[in-house]
């Protein structure tokens, strides 16, 4: 089994920041970059200081990375990622995963904005992922003999911690399967039932690329989408990015609370 090609070292991080030592870095998907308000922030990083990273034009992504404490956990998030149908490649899509793990990060969150596939999990929820289908026909692998087992990519272990934590918080958390579709449009109630026939339970433009890189890594990984809306056919209402922006900010609190308790414990095995 070969090892993936990592473009990024310690020295691509500014000087200010290379001795930091995140012990969890986070991901933080359309309209949830609030997160950070959590966070006792020491230092933050644009995008564009980074040589050979891509930078998101999509509005709800700052561009930054933020470097601080929670709790007393070193926590690294970015906020803010770029999408293959902005026209990256997958490579380029999980540039940022790799810039995390050359930070010295062992365990990673990613999160996202859904659309519920599930009549049971209503909009407004969050679902920590279990599973994942990558429906992009895309793998940031590619270009060698990189065969990796996918059978465990999201880390049970860091989820029944997110889970006590959200039962601690009072907020419900589901457990669903996520489909990571190529984008830009949403999509058709016809690929909705698709996705509902194939086991999904939320569906997505993101994120699915981003795990099985950090796979590769060795980064232990849990992942949480917020369920921003119905997805087609599910309603009669019409899908808008204003509105997954929005359901997104109002919902990005209960997380919050969330990853508060569960990273603000520390980095110990869970």
């Amino acid at each position: 089994m070969q090892t993936p090609p990592n473009e990024f070292t310690p020295e691509a991080w500014p000087a200010r920041v290379r001795a930091f030592a995140p012990q969890f870095a986070l991901v933080l998907g359309s309209g949830l970059g609030c997160f950070v308000d959590c966070i006792e922030i020491a230092e933050t990083v644009s995008y564009e200081e980074i040589p050979g990273l891509p930078v998101s034009k999509v509005a709800g992504h700052a561009g930054r990375f933020v470097f601080g404490t929670l709790g007393g956990t070193r926590v690294l998030a970015a906020q803010g990622r770029v999408h293959l149908y902005e026209g990256h490649s997958a490579r380029n899509v999980t540039a940022g995963v790799r810039l995390l793990a050359a930070a010295g990060a062992k365990r990673l969150v990613l999160t996202n904005a859904a659309g519920s596939v599930n009549p049971a999990f209503a909009p407004g929820q969050w679902m920590a992922l279990t599973d994942h289908l990558n429906l992009t026909g895309q793998t940031p692998l590619l270009g060698g003999a990189h065969f990796f087992d996918m059978s465990a990519i999201y880390s049970a272990a860091l989820r029944n911690r997110f889970h006590e934590a959200a039962k601690t918080e009072g907020v419900r958390l589901v457990d669903g399967v996520y489909a990571g579709n190529l984008g830009p449009q949403y999509e058709t109630p016809a690929e909705v039932r698709m996705a509902r026939t194939l086991g999904a339970d939320a569906v997505g433009m993101s994120t699915v690329l981003e795990a099985i890189q950090a796979r590769a890594l060795g980064l232990e990984t849990a992942g949480f989408s917020c369920l921003t809306n119905w997805a087609a056919g599910l309603s009669a209402a019409e899908i808008t990015h204003a509105e997954v922006l929005d359901l997104g900010q109002r919902a990005a609190g209960d997380l919050a609370r969330i990853l508060c308790r569960a990273i603000a414990t520390g980095a110990e095995t869970p």
